[in-house]
Parts: C-alpha cells; structure tokens; sequence
C-alpha cells in the first residue's frame, strides 16, 4: 500500500499496552503523535483488549503520560463483552473470572454475579485469579454451561515483561474440560464496528494501529480496514516473516508513523 495512503487515513482505532505504552510509562513520542491526530482533526479511539481497568481508570492513566483522553475516547473488550451480553444474549447471571474493575463494569449493565447457578462463564485477564475460581469454572464449564471470554491475548506486555493474559488462562481450562470460549475483543470484527460507530467512521479511511499480529492486524484483515503494525511490544520484525497476510504498513513505534503521516501529508 502506498505511503500517500496514510495522509488520507481520517479515523484511527489506538491500541494501548505495547502501542501507546508499556506499563506506567508511554512509548516514546506517543503523546506527541496524539496531539498531532488532534491537531489535524483525525478522530482516534483508544482501543484495548486489556479489561483490568474501566474506560475511566484508562482516561485517568493515559492523562499521567500526558495524553488527553475522556472515558469516551476509549473502548475496552471489557466494555465490548458487557455489550455483547446484554444485547446479544439472554445471560444475566454469570460466574466471573476478572478484575474488580471488569465486574464492576458487568454490574452496571446490570448483569449479576454469582457463584452458584450462573447462566454462563466469563473469562478475562485476571490478577486476582485463585485456584477456588479455576476450579469452580471448570465445573461449570464440564458441565455444558455457556463460556465467553474478552480476549484471545495469550500474554500482556508490561515494562517488567510478558506476563499472562486471558487466553493463557483459556488454555489452561481447555486442558482441564476440553472447553474453549467465544472471545469478543480483538481480532473480532464486531469489536471493529463498534469502535467505528463510536467515532462515525467508514473502513476505507481507518487505520488499526497496533503491536500484535493475531489480535490487532488480524482485526483489521477481517474488518476491511488498514493495518499498521508497531514493534514497540510483541512483535518483532523476525515475526513478519512467517506472517501471512502481512500488515499494510510496519514502523517501530507511532513516533515513526507520526513522522510518515507528516511527511505525506
């Protein structure tokens, strides 16, 4: 794809942990790149598949790193599945492996927690994961019961390393029940689409900005929008070779793709 295509981009879906960030600590010349996105009138929305915060514990952080953001201008898989619930099933009882943060966001669409007689299980990044919460969602999921999940991310980057996300506690119930979840971030579509929806976005003139390759790049394979990959988490370069498709575009951070917007405008 051509590099004037980046001056045409008009919306731009900002993943964080890895891409904006790492830790406490924001990638060099992030906040630079999102006064520029501002400055010129492109529209952006942080976009997370990490649910350990709310929407407004995510403006809160992103404004220590001097970065500008309201609770509106982020979408997290823990509000996506929040969303996917309420409107697209009839569960409303759920056992719940998470955050406080990511229960507190359930609650307030109105979802309850329980330990005994759940309609489904919901799985996310979970810090305060116990061996009592394993052990019960392993019976209810060998029982049939329905599983859902926020995120296939198998790892989350941190300033300290990688350390182990959602999907890497998905593997270790599959091991146990034979049982795998229907994820609802990144890299699904719908995710996608409720990002652009937010921002009034069309495909042909969003880009998803991101540093993995199974979850960022291939959200954007399957929703029809530019893909731009950042090495400033997961991914390395040796990573492209064997990926197939490949990300429209690579930088190694945003501070290089603030540079190439600037340069093509």
């Amino acid at each position: 794809m051509g590099a004037s295509k980046l001056a045409e981009l008009k919306y731009f879906l900002l993943d964080m942990d890895g891409t904006i960030y790492l830790g406490p600590s924001p990638i060099d010349g992030a906040p630079a790149f999102i006064r520029f996105l501002q400055d010129s009138g492109r529209k952006h929305l942080f976009f997370t598949n990490n649910p350990t915060r709310d929407a407004a514990q995510y403006s809160e952080k992103l404004a220590g790193m001097g970065i500008a953001a309201t609770p509106g201008d982020i979408l997290t898989s823990g509000e996506a599945t929040a969303r996917y619930l309420v409107t697209q099933t009839a569960f409303r009882r759920l056992f719940v492996l998470g955050m406080p943060s990511f229960e507190a966001e359930l609650r307030r669409a109105s979802l309850a927690l329980v330990d005994e007689d759940p309609d489904a299980v919901v799985l996310a990044f979970d810090k305060t994961l116990t061996y009592a919460k394993l052990e019960k969602a392993a019976l209810f999921l060998s029982d049939g019961l329905p599983y859902i999940a926020t995120n296939p991310d198998k790892v989350c980057p941190t300033e300290y390393g990688y350390i182990p996300d959602c999907a890497a506690t998905a593997a270790l119930l599959e091991a146990a029940t034979g049982r795998s979840p229907k994820f609802i971030g990144k890299p699904n579509a719908e995710m996608a689409r409720m990002g652009m929806d937010k921002l009034g976005a069309t495909p042909e003139a969003t880009a998803m900005v991101g540093d993995r390759l199974y979850t960022d790049m291939e959200m954007a394979y399957r929703s029809g929008i530019t893909s731009i990959l950042v090495l400033s988490g997961e991914t390395k370069r040796d990573d492209l070779e064997a990926a197939d498709p490949k990300p429209d575009y690579v930088f190694e951070s945003v501070r290089e793709l603030h540079e190439a917007i600037s340069e093509n405008r």
